[in-house]
């Protein structure tokens, strides 16, 4: 009995262990999720709504890139960064 129960422990240990081996082989920049890159939400930084990757409006501003829910949020905030 004890056995079997020593036996899944060690199994569980190993998993976790594989686990890490394997994300710290992919890098810490890159997702650890199936979806592909345009299922993912971003974040308008004006009003703060959450919005699809692929439908945001986009904005290199300061060799940064934001995502925004509309175009007006996207102006609201260049305004905010001359001013």
């Amino acid at each position: 009995m004890y056995r079997i129960i020593l036996i899944l422990g060690l199994l569980v240990v190993l998993y976790f262990l594989i686990r890490r081996a394997v994300r710290a082989l992919k890098g810490p920049g890159e997702p650890d999720g199936l979806l592909p890159d345009k299922d993912h939400m971003v974040q308008d930084p004006v009003c703060l709504v959450f919005v699809p990757r692929e439908v945001a409006i986009t904005q290199d501003i300061g060799g940064q890139k934001y995502y925004f829910c509309s175009q007006s949020c996207a102006h609201k905030f260049q305004e905010k960064l001359a001013g």
